[in-house]
Formats: structure tokens, C-alpha cells, sequence
């Protein structure tokens, strides 16, 4: 471990209580980082603080000791009921990861309480926990801190316990806007006093974290600290310590590439990146099967209870592989990660920031792999310029094994293996559809038979992104896909169920299906909507028919009555007229 650091604690201009003193000591933190000792005398001392600096630079402990301090000098105490700091963060885990670490100072400061309040519990329990112990400290996500404002009806009045706010921290920041959180932190933003001190701290800066930054903070000091060493001009957002590399290999190596790679290197930690949560299952199953003797767990966003315990577990274990999403690119502090390896490239620049800095972090050294196919190759050149990310190339490794037959066997031994699978390719396709980077990442050059193959599919999946393709390199397995079972014997009683009923249909039906298997499920709602305007639309027009006659008629008697009185016709020529246009409507009521 290199020591990164920028002077004792003692050498600041603000001095810390003894208390927190114990608990640096008791962490391991004899000395700052430059983060640290940039941003604790400023934010001490009664100023807002929008901190950049790049990831694991220890920006947590640059607002956790502040927070500490801040109480510790109020001249009134806090009562149990109030609050006095709140922590805004994007994700669960890193809440998680931020109430663990203010509970090894609280622990010497008895008189200060914490709650967390994250998603994946009943609301109904923060609520009659801070009822009973109060919480002088939040630590919350967007979404769960603007519920608990709207729960005066259960007992909770939160906006009258905030009025004594002294501290607001907004955490990865730039993350809470890509988020969607920006109407959550304007509601809250909102129900806060306005004189407080507010921390503002990302790995990178946007110019919707600028707007934020005007919105929620006055006459802030901002902070970029950038890596030792480096030029002026250099902006790399990456620690040094992290050595980035990337391996160029098709999308039916990929696959055996990974698994050869975290085959070699069993006794170490790794984080493995997928683009989807459907891809995080599918593979995270795949590699349970594969790689023998380690531990292997899997994590993404549509986990809803599991995730807080998985993550907890992840962090304590010396090696493992964890499977993931972009949940776990940000602000997540995993003890000796010594690889993150990346199999899709993130939808977006800065993510794959993001995602490298999960290693390498307070003067660690860590490791980062990308995967790229031989048509994206200048995301390389991109990151270099973009990012200030630089990389070198990692060789494809020899003598790997094909394991994709594997998961073709696994896939006819189970069907929940086998519709994994086909979820997996589905939600890939259209999440490389939506890449920001689309110039280089192009649905146009991406090689689907390949990608078929790499993902250990028995057939092509029905999807509109696949119509009017020809698939000639792809051979599908020569079996009928109904007849593969579950192993669960309850889901294969309830599909055999299912089946029974559609054969049934067909017989009542003559043989015409009622639907139609295999459809692409995201075209079927449009479709049945579309169709429900055009029938409503085409009622409009054949009810109007006769009304627009009718409308005709008086145009046209309307004209001739403006003639007359103009006297541009005679009297005997309207009546003519007028006579004529009666005998042609009773013709035509007669056809």
C-alpha cells in the first residue's frame, strides 16, 4: 500500500475532539489525504463545500468528521427528536456504507443518534424506530427520506425535527441527478432551513451537479483535488495507483475468456460489470456452475431485500467474485478488491470512471479489465481523451476452454436456465441500442450470431431489433423449446397447466391461435393500443359523414343568400337555385 497522504490529523488548522481522534486511530487513518485536508478546516469553519476529486480519494471521512464536529460545537444540545445532520446518498449500499462508518465515531459520542433510511424494508419500521430513538444523524436514500416527510398521519412530523439543521451532505452527487432524483432532492431541499451548511461531493462534476450547486449552496468554496504527480493540464479521473487495462476478443470468446481469467486468479476479490440486470442473473448463475470453490454472489437493482444483506456479506468476505450492475459503480467501499472486470462497457463515460474506482482505493493498488469486440476498439482512444483514462492492452490468454457448451446443457436441464438466457440476450440488445456513445457502440456492425453463440443460446429470440435479419453462421438446436422442463416441479406443474389451456383454445378456436407464442413481448401492448385508436378513430369519421353533408348544405344555401342580397344574382336565379339543391338532397335520400 503506497501512503497517499497530506500531513497528521494534528496539523489542522481546526482541532478535532479526542473522541474523533480515537476512532482515526481505532480506523487505521494516522494521516489525511488530500481531500481530507482541503475540505474538513473549510467545511469547520462554517462554509458550503462542492468537493471534486477522484475516486477512493476518502471523500466520506471529509464530511463524516466535520458532521461530528459541527454537533459537538452547537450551543444548544440536540433533543431526541431533532435532527441536526442529514446525508443524502444515491444507492442503498453506499448509505450502508456511510452509517457504518459515522457509528465508529457515535460509538465516543453517546449523546448522538443515527438512523438510516434506505428501500427494501417497511417504511412503517424507520418510522417507529425514529420514534423511539430518535435521529440526530440522517443517512438516507432520495425516495425514502421524501416518504418519511409525508408521514405526519402515522406520527412522524420530520419537517419540524429538520428545523434544527445544521449540516446537509449530498454524496456522488452527479449519481443522484443521472438518477432521476432531481424532483425527490427539490422536495426535500425544499422542507430544509436555509441557513445550514451544505457539502457537495462527486468524483465527477456535471453541469447538472453545477445547477445543483447554485440551487442548494451559497458562496460555496469548491475543492477539485487531482492526483500527485500529475500535470497541471491532466485531468486523469482515475487514481494512479490503478492500472487500467483492455482486451479486444469477439463476443463468442468473451464468455471463456472471463471464466479462464477468474479461474487464475481464485484467491482474490473481483467485481464483474454487466450491462443488465437480467445479464447479472443469467451470468451470476453461470459462473456458480463454472468456477468451483469460491464464493460467488450476484447484485442489481431489482433486488429488493436481499441486496442490503448480499452487499454486507460481499464486504467481509477476504475473496469472492461479485456479480453486478451499475448499483454498485459508485461511492461503494469494498475492502481489497483487486480486480474490477468489465464484460460491457457502461452506457455512459463517466460510469466506467466510476466502476474502475471500486479498486485501487486510499493508496491500495488495484486492477481493471474492460472487454471491448474488435469494432469498438476506439473506445479506448475515446476514454483517453474524455476521461484522461489511460490504458494498455491485455493479450487474449491461451489455452482457454469452451465452456459454452456448458451452458447450452444447462439451459436443456432447465428451463428457468434456458428463459435466463434468452432475457439476458434481449436485455443486452437493447441496452447496447441505447449506448451514449453510439458512434462507436452501432447496433448496424454488432455481430448477433456471435453474440447468440456467446451467450449459449439454443435459438434465436423473437425481438423487433432481430426482424428481417439472416442468421446463416447461427445453427439452432435441432429440439422443440416447449418440451424443456423446470427442475422446480411446481413451475412445470403450473406451465403444463398453461400449455393444456392453450391446446384447448386452439381446438375451440379451429385450429387459429388465440395469441402468439414467442411474440416480442415489448410490441404487444403498442400494438393492441394502436389498434384500439385507429377502430375509435375510424367510428369518428363514419359518424361525421352525414354531419359534414348537412354542414355542406347550409355552406352552399349561406353563399347564395350573401349573392342575392349583394345583387349579384336575381331573385328568380336563387329560387332556381335554391330549388335545384332541394331536388338533388331528396334524390340522393331516395338512393
Amino acid at each position: 500500500m503506497e501512503t497517499v497522504t497530506e500531513g497528521a490529523w494534528d496539523s489542522l488548522p481546526v482541532r478535532l475532539s479526542p473522541g474523533v481522534g480515537r476512532a482515526l486511530r481505532e480506523l487505521g487513518f494516522t494521516h489525511m489525504t488530500p481531500v481530507q485536508s482541503a475540505t474538513i478546516p473549510l467545511f469547520m469553519t462554517n462554509k458550503d463545500v462542492a468537493a471534486e476529486a477522484v475516486t477512493g480519494s476518502g471523500k466520506t471521512l471529509a464530511f463524516v468528521i466535520p458532521i461530528i464536529e459541527i454537533l459537538l460545537r452547537r450551543e444548544e444540545k440536540l433533543k431526541k427528536m431533532q435532527v441536526g445532520a442529514v446525508v443524502i446518498t444515491p444507492t442503498r449500499e453506499l448509505a450502508i456504507q456511510i452509517d457504518e462508518v459515522i457509528s465508529h465515531f457515535t460509538k465516543y459520542f453517546p449523546q448522538f443518534s443515527q438512523c438510516l433510511l434506505i428501500g427494501g424494508k417497511n417504511p412503517m419500521e424507520d418510522v417507529e424506530r425514529f420514534k423511539e430513538r430518535g435521529g440526530h444523524i440522517l443517512v438516507a436514500t432520495p425516495g425514502r427520506l421524501e416518504d418519511m416527510f409525508r408521514r405526519k398521519s402515522d406520527g412522524l412530523d420530520l419537517a419540524s425535527s429538520v428545523k434544527s439543521l445544521d449540516v446537509l451532505v449530498l454524496d456522488e452527487a452527479d449519481r443522484l441527478l443521472d438518477m432521476g432524483f432531481e424532483a425527490s432532492l427539490n422536495t426535500i431541499l425544499d422542507l430544509l432551513p436555509k441557513q445550514r451548511r451544505t457539502g457537495l461531493f462527486s468524483a465527477t462534476q456535471t453541469q447538472e451537479v453545477e445547477n445543483l450547486v447554485r440551487a442548494g449552496l451559497r458562496n460555496p468554496v469548491r475543492i477539485s483535488v487531482k492526483e500527485k504527480g500529475m500535470a497541471a493540464s491532466n485531468t486523469q479521473k482515475t487514481p494512479t495507483r490503478l492500472q487500467n487495462y483492455y482486451m479486444i476478443c469477439k463476443a463468442e470468446e468473451k464468455f471463456n475468456q472471463l471464466v479462464h481469467f477468474l479461474r487464475q486468479h481464485k484467491a482474490e476479490k473481483h467485481l464483474v460489470f454487466f450491462s443488465t440486470c437480467a445479464c447479472v442473473e443469467y451470468f451470476g448463475k453461470t459462473l456458480e456452475s463454472l468456477i468451483k470453490n469460491v464464493k460467488i454472489m450476484c447484485i442489481h437493482g431489482k433486488m429488493k431485500h436481499k441486496r442490503n444483506r448480499i452487499f454486507t456479506e460481499f464486504r467481509k468476505l477476504p475473496s469472492g467474485i461479485l456479480v453486478c450492475t451499475d448499483v454498485m459503480a459508485r461511492g461503494i467501499d469494498i475492502p481489497e478488491v483487486n480486480w474490477v472486470l468489465q464484460c460491457d462497457p457502461p452506457s455512459n463515460a463517466s460510469a466506467f470512471v466510476h466502476r474502475c474506482g471500486r479498486t485501487a482505493r486510499i493508496g491500495h493498488l488495484g486492477s481493471a479489465l474492460v472487454f471491448l469486440l474488435p469494432m469498438e476498439e476506439a473506445y479506448i482512444s475515446f476514454l483517453a481523451i474524455n476521461q484522461k483514462c489511460p490504458m494498455q492492452e491485455m493479450k487474449l490468454q491461451s489455452n482457454v476452454a469452451d465452456v459454452l457448451p456448458k451452458l447450452k446443457s444447462l439451459s436443456l436441464a432447465d428451463r428457468a436456465f434456458y428463459e435466463k438466457g434468452m432475457k439476458a440476450f434481449v436485455s443486452y440488445v437493447q441496452a447496447y441500442a441505447k449506448h451514449e456513445c453510439n458512434l462507436i457502440f452501432r447496433m448496424k456492425d454488432l455481430d448477433f450470431s456471435s453474440l447468440a453463440r456467446g451467450f449459449g443460446l439454443l435459438k434465436m429470440p423473437r425481438m423487433p431489433e432481430l426482424k428481417g435479419k439472416c442468421f446463416s453462421d447461427f445453427t439452432p438446436v435441432d429440439i422443440d423449446t416447449d418440451t424443456i422442463a423446470f427442475k422446480d416441479k411446481n413451475r412445470e406443474k403450473q406451465r403444463q397447466k398453461l400449455l393444456e389451456q392453450r391446446r384447448k383454445e386452439w381446438q375451440e378456436h379451429g385450429g387459429q391461435r388465440k395469441f402468439t407464442r414467442n411474440k416480442a413481448w415489448s410490441k404487444q401492448k403498442s400494438k393492441k393500443e394502436k389498434k384500439k385508436k385507429m377502430t375509435a378513430k375510424r367510428k369518428r369519421e363514419e359518424g361525421s359523414d352525414v354531419e359534414d353533408e348537412d354542414m355542406e348544405e347550409l355552406l352552399q344555401d349561406t353563399r347564395l343568400l350573401k349573392r342575392l342580397k349583394k345583387g349579384k344574382i336575381s331573385e328568380e336565379e336563387f329560387e332556381k337555385k335554391l330549388l335545384h339543391g332541394v331536388k338533388e338532397a331528396q334524390a340522393g335520400g331516395s338512393d
